[in-house]
């Protein structure tokens, strides 16, 4: 028999259920989960390649937020999403400290040397950029965090609720129970 296979695309939708569905399920208070979250995603924003994890750790555990869930939250920034992360970050910065470097060809850039020998130049608008944005972002994180976990904790409360009643129920109608 010959087994069909998924489109890649549709994967995605099933991977985010996961990932939902495993952050929910994490234990501790919602408001620990959330903060967890917050710091993960704050650090995700910044470019410090290798150490976004010992950050968020670090967050997680100074203001007591899930450990794991701030070293997964890192994974806002990863391969794929690098570029647009950082180069927006550093839109932001240029945009507050009123900084302009048409000159600037960021394309040309193809290693770390080449971003140290920028210096300044580059640095501190990327870091101000990302300072705002991993602020936004940990604070929208947090907010939405919190409640989708409660709702789901709700929501599991209540389907629990239900089928020990309707268990309490069958069993209190089973014949076994009315002859005693």
């Amino acid at each position: 028999m010959r087994q069909l296979r998924r489109k890649p695309h549709s994967q995605l939708p099933r991977q985010l259920r996961y990932v939902y569905h495993r952050l929910v399920r994490i234990q501790g208070s919602p408001e620990a989960i959330a903060r967890g979250l917050a710091v993960g995603v704050f650090s995700g924003c910044f470019p410090w390649f290798g150490i976004q994890i010992v950050v968020a750790i670090a967050l997680a555990t100074l203001l007591r937020g899930n450990r794991i869930v701030a070293a997964a939250a890192t994974w806002i920034s990863n391969p794929f999403t690098y570029v647009p992360i950082f180069a927006f970050n550093f839109q932001v910065g240029q945009g507050l400290l009123g900084a302009n470097l048409n000159g600037l060809q960021l394309n040309d850039i193809t290693s770390w040397q080449a971003v140290t020998e920028l210096g300044n130049e580059l640095i501190v608008p990327l870091f101000v950029g990302s300072s705002l944005v991993g602020v936004v972002l940990s604070l929208m994180t947090y907010g939405s965090g919190l409640w989708l976990i409660r709702k789901a904790r709700s929501r599991r409360n209540l389907r629990r609720a239900a089928k020990s009643k309707e268990r309490d129920l069958a069993i209190a109608s089973s014949p076994t129970q009315r002859r005693n």
